[in-house]
């Protein structure tokens, strides 16, 4: 993800958050108006947890306004200005439980008017529930944690909403539980705002990326050609994104191969995961006992091809670095030769995986060719050949 992109999905983030805090300033005040004419104590505290919900949201929306801009004091960006408005939206959560729960043991018990609190309590589950879902969405799309906090508020929301309308219905049955539900409405959203607290510190506190994410990130780096092996990584988390900084070790002698290779990684890095913020590769170049070389042959007998995307085999050797002497050959039959589009795109990627560290051929301009050369492949003519068989 580039810095465009990062900008406008923060755009995105923040129309959603000023949304939120409009829904949730329409809940607080048709909640509280209903508990209050119903005396309803259960609606009344889901009225407080709504409106400590109009603080947290103008919270969300004041992190991810932060967490879009530049400075140059933070050079790794302020994305966790996000993390801190996840923060805030959690201790907003939990001070709303306590007081719910309060109001439940300290309250003077009444028996609620269903016909003004239970309409009330159910337009108020409906759009809890519903606007919840789509803000995790949203949050999950746009890989923004502050609006997943607010969604995960607005479910929990929900949840209490839901005990108040249960307790509601069963009034006209003569069971008159509001107190009871009440409390179980502070359990609810108590529990929901500690999740959301310790998540916000492990991010505050720089905790690793999860370690499925990692190994990904790891894995991908050492299939790329010229790498060897990732010898450390460091991640964190930076606002619900990611730093990831690498030292890899590249068999090849050339400082420039190994410095193309390294800035080649970093770009595809953050195209191919897409909360990756910032990637670092800091390259450590070895010439390594083997390397290994790609050329395009006409059959399995080893005829050269002067065609490279369009050649029917590749004879894949590997061999000594120093002395060039083939330890082992292997032909392999090109898969996407008769592909009827992109076939140079796919011919390169399938190569890359490969890990070839030079190819002969006698073209110069081709896709499949570019895309080698970009990934620090060396590209040599025929005539150039050294090498001698076991």
């Amino acid at each position: 993800m580039n810095k465009t992109q990062s900008k406008i999905k923060l755009a995105k983030a923040r129309k959603r958050a000023l949304i939120s805090i409009a829904l949730n300033l329409f809940l607080a005040i048709g909640k509280g108006v209903a508990g209050v004419l119903s005396g309803s104590a259960a609606l009344i505290g889901d009225a407080i947890h709504s409106t400590t919900d109009v603080f947290a949201s103008t919270a969300v929306f004041i992190g991810i306004w932060v967490a879009g801009r530049e400075h140059p004091s933070f050079p790794y960006g302020l994305y966790k200005a996000e993390t801190v408005a996840a923060l805030v939206t959690a201790v907003a959560v939990i001070l709303a439980g306590y007081e719910i729960g309060r109001q439940a043991i300290f309250g003077v018990p009444t028996i609620p008017d269903v016909t003004i609190a239970l309409p009330v309590a159910a337009i108020s589950f409906v759009i809890a529930l519903g606007f919840g879902l789509l803000q995790l969405r949203a949050g999950n799309k746009l890989d923004s944690p502050a609006l997943k906090a607010d969604a995960r508020d607005y479910l929990a929301d929900s949840l209490s909403t839901a005990v108040v309308l249960v307790s509601l219905i069963v009034v006209p049955l003569g069971y008159n539980v509001d107190k009871i539900a009440a409390g179980i409405v502070s359990i609810f959203v108590f529990y929901a705002g500690c999740q959301l607290f310790v998540s916000a510190v492990k991010d505050l506190l720089d905790a690793s990326i999860d370690r499925k994410t990692e190994r990904e990130i790891i894995q991908f780096v050492e299939n790329y050609p010229r790498i060897s092996r990732v010898k450390k990584c460091f991640s964190r988390n930076a606002g619900g994104r990611y730093l990831v900084d690498m030292d890899v070790e590249l068999h090849t002698p050339s400082h420039k191969i190994a410095d193309l290779v390294a800035d080649r990684l970093e770009e595809e890095l953050l195209v191919e995961f897409p909360g990756l913020v910032l990637a670092r590769i800091r390259p450590h170049y070895a010439p390594g006992k083997f390397m290994k070389r790609i050329m395009p042959v006409k059959d399995p007998n080893g005829e050269f091809s002067n065609q490279f995307a369009t050649a029917p085999w590749f004879l894949v050797e590997t061999m000594t670095t120093k002395d060039r002497v083939v330890k082992k050959r292997q032909f392999v039959e090109n898969r996407y030769r008769n592909a009827e589009k992109k076939k140079g795109l796919l011919v390169g990627r399938w190569l890359l995986k490969l890990k070839p560290d030079e190819v002969v051929t006698e073209e110069r301009d081709s896709v499949a060719l570019e895309l080698l050369k970009d990934a620090g492949v060396e590209i040599v003519q025929p005539s150039s050949l050294t090498s001698t068989t076991m």
